[in-house]
């Protein structure tokens, strides 16, 4: 559907430019705009490359279990269906974890599996449970500790001081992570 709208966005926009003729306006943004993508994906790779490296190795050396261990009080509370050893609690803890350090590319992976797991559990295929609810809520506010991405935007772009969005970026995504929970225990206290 996100494809559908694009599309419809881009024939907008050249039939506009075609009936107003501003045909090089179209050509110039596409020209310039193409190479700056480009570049932004040139100077952003080393950095994606880097951090989700370190969150393999955290995988593969058992270091993402400790997390999970760590976070088990959480999330035993946030996913009350779920036992304590569930599989998708440990790829639900890498993806937090990945977001707290404002890695949303490194925390994709993770955050699929985690959803992988509990399709397993799922008794009616196609409507999502309780838990892949509060998944969805909890990974879409994500608290973000550190900016990480968005500081090197940011630093890439030439700004003075990049990391002063580190308070309000803990701000932000702490109110709607705690609001989108709250919102998402209270409809499930509901139900019941």
């Amino acid at each position: 559907m996100v494809n559908v709208i694009w599309a419809a966005l881009i024939f907008i926009a050249i039939g506009y430019s075609l009936i107003t003729g501003n045909i090089e306006v179209i050509n110039n943004g596409i020209l310039t705009h193409a190479t700056t993508g480009i570049n932004l994906i040139l100077e952003m790779m080393p950095l994606m490359i880097l951090w989700t490296g370190i969150m393999k190795i955290a995988e593969v050396s058992g270091l993402l279990n400790v997390f999970a261990r760590v976070l088990n009080p959480i999330l035993s509370k946030l996913f009350p269906s779920l036992p304590k050893e569930h599989k998708a609690l440990g790829y639900i803890a890498s993806n937090v974890g990945a977001n707290m350090l404002g890695l949303g590319s490194a925390a994709t992976p993770f955050g699929l599996k985690a959803m992988e797991e509990l399709q397993k559990d799922n008794p009616c295929k196609d409507t999502a449970t309780e838990a892949m609810i509060t998944f969805l809520v909890l990974n879409t506010g994500g608290v973000t500790l550190i900016p990480t991405t968005v500081i090197s935007l940011r630093l890439i772009n030439g700004s003075v001081n990049p990391t002063e969005i580190i308070i309000t970026s803990i701000l932000a995504t702490s109110v709607s992570s705690f609001a989108g929970l709250f919102l998402d225990y209270m409809i499930r206290r509901k139900k019941r």
